[in-house]
């Protein structure tokens, strides 16, 4: 039983934290993303 309460421990942490980084980076890059549309737009218009 403690093996698996081990297990849990050393792949259950990096394993939400790297549910929550790609959570939090996947919307920066569609912010990033949007804001490269947008200035390509912005260029575009100035020409």
């Amino acid at each position: 039983m403690e093996e698996i309460y081990s297990g849990i421990a050393n792949l259950g942490f990096p394993i939400a934290v790297s549910v929550y980084l790609l959570v939090r980076i996947e919307g920066k890059l569609n912010q990033l993303s949007d804001s490269i549309t947008e200035l390509s737009k912005a260029i575009a218009s100035s020409k």
